[in-house]
């Protein structure tokens, strides 16, 4: 046999044998000496660089699979003024899950606490921001090829200039009589009444039903159909941080507050009989003769609420209108054991001296109710803030609600339906 054919049938069988020993598995860096970049005969052992960044994870078309960015979407925006700080804040990582979250006052500060979702997309703030402050926001999110992604954005809470509060009327803790609404008032005007009843909740130790009634956008008031129960509880929770009242306007806290209400004392005043009689707990306790309103000046009939007593008062008749050498003029004089019942000057106080025969037959005050002093002095020691005094048989109107607290002069169907 020839050279040629010697040396052709050598290269077919040394092909055999690198199939056989390719189908056969016995792949090695021997039998492939170049295989990871090392020479020949190398003893260095080969060494394979990450896949995190290299094109098989990050190009289209290779046989792997390609690693997507992650995308990162923040809760407020980047530069967002004017955020609520009741909204919680959120920040969501596509194609990765979260690594770490840090949210900071710019200023300095503690860091806000979160909570990381069970599959690791998405971490929201667990606890309240302030107002008026600006805070830092920085994520790290990791994606299927191991790889780091890293963002940060800043946003900015309500201004003060947009802070609403609320207060109320009794304040916590006050022990007052079964006459006494609820008054609840707003720094800013109210807009979104709904929203803003919706987070207020009252409720009483009796378990007493009763409804809010509007006055305007900045008072809002509440009583049962009733008086209240006598020695009972009301409670009264505001959970009015981050409610929007309207205009841009945000609840800036929340606040739980308790009203004492104790005995039940009412004092029926009757312009005809010329007598008041006092009651507590619905019982008779004390009949007491009295001068009221004359004709050109009637008290105001209806149901009065306490708001307050003066031992000693100084009246001028100029507060009710009247000048010197006006046919009711008089001049200023100082009373004593004054007990407020109504916002534009109504009284129970001590008579002056000299009226005595009046009490108990005839009506010759401006609008006051004049007792004998130490009747007087008992309804002063006695009576207290939202105890109850009914005005009856004057011919005049009532006592309108917002003159003291004349809410219960108007219907219940009235109260709530507006």
């Amino acid at each position: 046999m020839s050279d040629q054919n010697n040396r052709r049938r050598g290269w077919i069988i040394g092909s055999v044998v690198i199939a056989v020993l390719l189908v056969g598995g016995g792949i090695s860096l021997a039998t492939f000496p170049m295989w990871g970049g090392q020479n020949a005969g190398s003893n260095v052992e080969a060494k394979i660089e990450s896949e995190a960044n290299t094109p098989a994870r990050t190009d289209e078309g290779h046989a792997s699979p390609v690693a997507k960015d992650v995308k990162f979407t923040a809760s407020p925006s980047d530069q967002a003024k004017e955020i609520n700080p009741a909204t919680p804040p959120e920040v969501r990582a596509k194609n990765g899950t979260i690594a770490s979250v840090k949210l900071v006052p710019a200023s300095g500060g503690e860091p806000v606490k979160g909570k990381l979702s069970k599959d690791g997309h998405v971490w929201t703030a667990s606890e309240r921001l302030e107002f008026d402050t600006t805070y830092k926001f920085s994520y790290t999110a990791t994606d299927t090829a191991d790889r780091k992604t890293t963002s940060s954005s800043t946003f900015t809470t309500v201004v003060p200039a947009n802070e609403a509060n609320a207060w109320t009327y009794p304040a916590d803790g006050a022990t007052v009589g079964v006459g006494q609404p609820i008054q609840i008032n707003f720094s800013e005007p109210v807009l979104n009444k709904e929203k803003v009843e919706d987070r207020i909740s009252i409720t009483t130790s009796a378990g007493q039903q009763g409804a809010f009634h509007w006055y305007n956008d900045e008072m809002l008031r509440y009583r049962p159909k009733n008086f209240w129960d006598a020695n009972s509880t009301i409670t009264i929770e505001m959970k009015l941080f981050g409610v929007e009242f309207g205009n841009g306007m945000i609840g800036n806290h929340d606040s739980t507050v308790k009203v004492n209400i104790g005995d039940k004392r009412v004092a029926v005043a009757d312009s005809k009989s010329k007598q008041m009689k006092v009651y507590i707990n619905d019982e008779l306790v004390r009949t007491m003769p009295l001068t009221m309103g004359m004709e050109e000046w009637p008290s105001m009939s209806g149901y009065h609420v306490v708001l307050g007593d003066q031992r000693k008062a100084e009246f001028r008749a100029e507060s009710i209108g009247l000048q010197p050498g006006d046919e009711h003029y008089y001049e200023p004089l100082t009373v004593e054991y004054a007990t407020r019942i109504s916002q534009s000057g109504e009284f129970l106080h001590g008579a002056l001296d000299g009226t005595a025969k009046y009490l108990g037959n005839t009506n010759i005050s401006h609008g006051c109710i004049g007792l004998f002093h130490e009747d007087a002095a008992w309804m002063f020691n006695n009576f207290t803030v939202g105890d109850v005094v009914h005005i009856k048989n004057t011919g005049n109107h009532a006592l309108p609600p917002l003159d003291g607290f004349g809410d219960w002069n108007m219907s219940w169907e009235k109260w709530t339906q507006e």
